[in-house]
């Protein structure tokens, strides 16, 4: 024979009420017991009955379990933290690389790439550009070389010096 099913909802006899609490938290504590013996789970049950009245079942110490759980509740919350960081970093790299797109593009065009599609005036912005950049090229490379004629001068006026003195050392050794 079948058990027949209980719809599941509020009872509305206070006394009836109380009898099937009083059966159904026994079973659920004899449950949480079977599952911390048969699991080696740690287990911490608290039900408060209609009344107000307390009842708790914990498999070992219930304050152990519940700071255990607050702890473990902050990890939660501090490791779901990065995943807001990680979200700005994200899109600090979507952005980043955009950027390293647009000065790549920007780069091949001045090597002379990719020009089609460029209007007038963006040609001549960018020939305004190169002109700029191969006047600061021919700028350093000037400055480049006169440092290097000066370092020149330098070097064959001391050699001239050394070779004056060397000069006059062998006239004082005859």
């Amino acid at each position: 024979m079948a058990r027949e099913k209980i719809q599941i909802k509020k009872i509305s006899n206070a006394t009836a009420r109380q009898v099937t609490f009083s059966k159904r938290r026994r079973g659920l504590f004899k449950k949480a017991e079977e599952l911390s013996i048969l699991c080696d789970a740690e287990v911490a049950l608290i039900v408060f009955s209609s009344t107000g009245k307390l009842f708790e079942f914990s498999s070992s110490s219930m304050k152990e379990i519940l700071e255990k759980h607050t702890t473990h509740s902050k990890n939660l919350e501090k490791a779901e933290a990065p995943l807001i960081d990680l979200n700005l970093d994200d899109s600090n790299y979507t952005s980043l690389s955009n950027q390293i797109a647009d000065a790549s593009l920007q780069l091949r065009q001045m090597r002379g790439e990719e020009l089609q599609g460029l209007t007038i005036h963006e040609l001549l912005r960018l020939e305004k550009t190169l002109e700029e950049g191969l006047r600061k090229v021919l700028e350093t490379k000037g400055q480049h070389i006169m440092e290097q004629i000066n370092d020149l001068q330098e070097k064959g006026k001391k050699l001239m010096e050394d070779n004056e003195r060397l000069r006059k050392q062998l006239m004082e050794s005859r």
